[in-house]
């Protein structure tokens, strides 16, 4: 079963991210090269946003629920989860080294304090960023190689090249990357660390190109997917979780609004 193959919800999420559609011919693939995402505060407060799509990895878990909700004045995107795991994805197709910066914010109602992204029995997180990279798929490694046909085989999709997480730990420090059990083309970077923030509304600007580089110790092929992902299915607890805009920038910007 997959879920046996993809403990981590990361995993299964970094798959459904890597689902492509129909080939493009060049002409169109040129013309989503500057293919923004869709904001959520483009959209009325109910329901799911235009352009984001629902990521339920197996019917053994239980789906976090998301809908957009208002916050200030703004329509921001709402996640509750209760010992669930699931996401939203939205699927692009940009040259990052073009368009390196991206910004979000988000908010958590708590921490996870028994998460541990270094044991894949516990790597939960109340708010997750994730990027889903294009990239040679020759230069995977042996274990890496068994481990992507294995995932093609149960779901018919094949796994991204690479997958960049941006999270909120309990511990960790800021700046630390923690590889996913499995795989090491799945890494997560603490973007906020500690209780200090709880409950509010936090800003943040990377540069992706370079973060990827460092991390990977290669350039970034092309972004095929971002989603957002409140996960307790591991640690069987209780989050309530909201995501603001998500953009992707040629230039740093004025921080996002809180």
């Amino acid at each position: 079963m997959l879920g046996a193959l993809c403990v981590s919800g990361a995993v299964l999420l970094a798959g459904c991210a890597g689902q492509q559609s129909a080939p493009l011919d060049p002409a169109a693939k040129q013309a989503r090269l500057d293919q923004a995402l869709a904001l959520f505060s483009a959209n009325p407060p109910e329901g799911l946003p235009a352009g984001w799509e629902p990521l339920v990895f197996t019917r053994k878990k239980i789906p976090t629920e998301y809908r957009l909700v208002e916050d200030h004045g703004r329509s921001v995107l709402h996640a509750w989860a209760d010992r669930a795991s699931s996401g939203l994805r939205h699927t692009v197709d940009i040259d990052i080294n073009k368009k390196p910066w991206l910004s979000w914010s988000w908010k958590a109602a708590g921490l996870i304090p028994t998460a541990d992204l270094s044991q894949r029995e516990t790597d939960d997180s109340p708010v997750r960023i994730v990027l889903a990279f294009d990239g040679d798929h020759d230069k995977l490694s042996l274990m890496d190689t068994i481990l992507f046909d294995t995932a093609k085989l149960l779901t018919g999709h094949e796994l991204p090249y690479a997958t960049l997480m941006y999270v909120w730990d309990p511990k960790a420090p800021v700046g630390s990357v923690f590889a996913n059990g499995r795989t090491g083309r799945i890494q997560m970077l603490v973007a906020e660390s500690g209780a200090d923030h709880v409950g509010q509304w936090r800003s943040y600007q990377r540069n992706v190109a370079e973060d990827y580089e460092r991390i990977f110790g290669e350039k970034p092929g092309r972004l095929i997917g971002v989603g957002v992902l409140t996960d307790t299915d591991n640690t069987a607890q209780k989050m309530e979780a909201w995501y603001g805009d998500i953009r992707l920038m040629r230039e740093a910007g004025p921080a996002p609004a809180p």
